[in-house]
């Protein structure tokens, strides 16, 4: 029912008239060096390929490099920081395999379920639809900070904070009101998500520069020259591919472009239905900002 054509967050396959299977894989070496918090975050991350889609996440298997000569202490508490993130979701980890990696690596393979027709695909999105981030960006940047010891305990557990938490409940308030495109933010940075979002829907979009939500520290660490590899490809991909208002800034645009790890959803849902969105994200806590609208036009815009 979902393939590989529009590059989307998962696959999905019917296999009854009332179920079909999500299928994703995702995994990749540490993005903090406490060992519990890589796990916890590779596997949120892992999991939000499924809640992307609208659907329930049930069984993963990890999926492991690890370096022969490592501590297995540390193995031990990677894997025990993702079963724990894994047992919060409800998700059962039910095997994996390991192998011999000079670089430690973590991540899983999940199949999740959703009622055939009621996914949420990355394209879908019509003009006049709201678009709604349910997280901050600027967790590249912080990440590669705290490579370089650059980043304080406290700007470090808010990124982690942020990062290790899951986009179920997100996921619950846009199934409850419906939504017409979904994806979540991570590598491709919120602008190429959402270039292949609109490309996939044959739509444009303004994004309101001044309403998308960044993590504390991002801008500060940004200026002083942590910007991860992942964006600066970001940035060849996709800077030319947007017609950016003159008045928002040379790290503004490297922050709309930023490779996220385990990033919120990005949802495109109608104009009545937003303040519903809104009230059923805030309901679980979640906060969900109108960072921009789709158009008719073909042309992805950054306004401040």
């Amino acid at each position: 029912m979902v393939g590989i054509n529009t590059g989307d967050d998962a696959a999905v396959y019917k296999i009854s008239e009332d179920t079909a299977l999500i299928q994703t894989v995702d995994f990749f070496p540490p993005v903090v060096d406490d060992p519990y918090d890589f796990g916890a975050v590779a596997v949120a991350n892992a999991l939000s390929d499924v809640y992307a889609m609208g659907g329930h996440p049930l069984i993963a298997l990890n999926i492991v490099g690890f370096p022969v000569d490592l501590d297995k202490e540390i193995l031990g508490q990677i894997l025990r920081g993702g079963a724990e993130k894994a047992q919060e979701a409800g998700v059962i980890i039910v095997g994996g395999h390991t192998i011999d990696d000079p670089e430690p690596k973590y991540g899983l393979s999940v199949t999740g379920v959703v009622a055939p027709g009621h996914q949420v695909a990355n394209v879908g999105a019509r003009p006049g639809d709201r678009l709604v981030l349910t997280k901050p960006l600027g967790a590249g940047i912080l990440t590669t900070a705290h490579k370089n010891g650059a980043l304080g305990d406290a700007a470090l557990k808010n990124i982690v904070e942020v990062m290790a938490t899951l986009n179920r409940d997100a996921a619950e308030a846009m199934i409850e009101v419906g939504a017409n495109a979904c994806t979540d933010v991570t590598g491709f940075g919120l602008l190429g998500h959402l270039k292949s979002m609109l490309d996939g829907s044959g739509v444009g979009a303004r994004i309101t520069f001044p309403n998308v939500p960044i993590i504390p520290d991002a801008w500060e660490m940004g200026e002083r020259g942590f910007i991860p590899g992942g964006t600066g490809r970001n940035r060849l991909w996709v800077e030319d591919e947007v017609d950016w208002d003159a008045d928002v800034s040379a790290m503004g645009r490297t922050i709309l472009m930023d490779a996220q790890t385990s990033g919120g959803l990005l949802i495109a849902v109608t104009e009545d239905a937003e303040p519903r969105l809104h009230a059923a994200l805030s309901a679980r806590g979640v906060a969900g900002h109108t960072i921009g609208i789709v158009t008719t036009e073909r042309v992805l815009a950054v306004v401040p």
